[in-house]
């Protein structure tokens, strides 16, 4: 009986342990971590932008470059053109 008694202590200190992680990683790293990703997706947006401008009629890269890259980039194509065509406002520069 002591035994099962330890061993829900020990889960408790660890479910413990384990709260105070997520809190130091949300104190420290988390603000980080978002702007990391957001920095990411606007570098692939603007990648997009140059390798396949011409379907936005902005003709940057000579369309050979742009078929060699065009396996890499399908995949973002449709989420890209709608983020590059939809209206922008005030509020989408203060976010």
């Amino acid at each position: 009986m002591p035994d099962d008694v330890g061993e829900g202590q020990r889960g408790g200190l660890r479910g413990l342990l384990q709260t105070v992680k997520e809190i130091m990683y949300g104190m420290a790293s988390h603000d980080m971590t978002r702007y990391a990703i957001r920095t990411r997706a606007s570098m692939e947006h603007l990648f997009i932008l140059i390798t396949m401008g011409d379907l936005l009629g902005v003709p940057i890269l000579p369309p050979y470059y742009s078929l060699r890259l065009l396996p890499y980039v399908v995949p973002q194509i449709s989420t890209w053109k709608r983020r590059m065509l939809r209206e922008k406002d005030l509020t989408d520069a203060l976010s």
